[in-house]
């Protein structure tokens, strides 16, 4: 089955309803975006490029990935609670939300149904248009938090999947103060629509294209393009087939920088109880 702009995609016998509020977010962003060769400079270029590793690697891959959904290694709570804060930066949803996204998509890969991004539904399913329909399962805290009881029963986190979009407002005002409104759109829009389309390639590009180093039931594949701009997130077929372990490259070419990132935070002492490949 596929999914394409023009068919109404179904649950059984079910057509879902387009959730306007979610294409209005995330086309009004598309649209700021385009006024950023107005107001283009490059230290707003750099400043969209270190937010979008920020984010995107310590948030989003290192944070809401590796530590929250998968314990891949541990840190102490106090550095847990900031690493969350910085993926709750990156605009793609709540701890709990993310969490149980993920768990579940991991719990049943590919199924046309179950599986919020499925890619049996299509690239452009997988991609982006699962965020535009309603389904409770997915989108509903009373359903969706079941899949994340461990971060659902901590008030921290209930906190900040509820108001994780309330952090743009004083990174906002601080990039305002530093570079006007050239920091501000290159700082907030630029950065968070270029690593919204870099995360959710890995939801599309690498279940249809790239290499297998495992045969896992999944069509999952390592896409060394894909690996480059999500910070180690494109050896999708690794992460398949071993999804607890802390490394995603798994081959000394395989690069991996959100693994440089948490190998950074053991030497410091700070992380700790890493899941690691087994040896050959």
């Amino acid at each position: 089955m596929t999914s394409n702009f023009l068919e109404a995609p179904t649950v059984g016998e079910q057509s879902l309803r387009v959730n306007w509020v979610s294409v209005g977010f995330f086309g009004a962003a598309h649209a700021v975006v385009l006024l950023a060769p107005w107001f283009f400079s490059w230290s707003a270029l750099g400043i969209a490029i270190f937010f979008h590793w920020l984010t995107g690697s310590i948030g989003i891959c290192l944070a809401y990935h590796r530590l929250l959904t998968h314990r891949s290694f541990q840190v102490p709570k106090w550095l847990e609670y900031i690493l969350a804060m910085i993926g709750g930066l990156a605009l793609q949803g709540g701890p709990i939300f993310w969490v149980a996204g993920h768990r579940l998509h991991h719990a049943h890969t590919e199924d046309i149904d179950k599986d919020p991004y499925s890619a049996q539904r299509g690239f452009w399913w997988s991609h982006i248009l699962w965020l535009f329909y309603d389904r409770k399962e997915f989108f509903d805290y009373e359903t969706y938090k079941r899949f994340a009881p461990d971060l659902a029963r901590d008030p921290f986190y209930r906190w900040l999947n509820r108001y994780y979009l309330l952090l743009q407002i004083p990174v906002g005002f601080v990039l305002y103060l530093l570079g006007g409104w050239s920091f501000v759109i290159y700082g907030i829009f630029v950065r968070a629509v270029l690593l919204w389309h870099s995360t959710w390639l890995i939801n599309s590009a690498t279940h249809m294209w790239g290499y297998r180093t495992f045969d896992s039931k999944d069509n999952s594949r390592n896409l060394w393009w894909a690996a480059i701009i999500t910070y180690g997130e494109g050896w999708h077929n690794n992460h398949h087939a071993h999804p607890n372990v802390v490394k995603a490259g798994l081959k000394w070419w395989e690069i991996d920088m959100t693994w440089w990132a948490i190998q950074t935070l053991k030497s410091l002492g700070l992380a700790k109880k890493l899941v690691l490949p087994m040896a050959n």
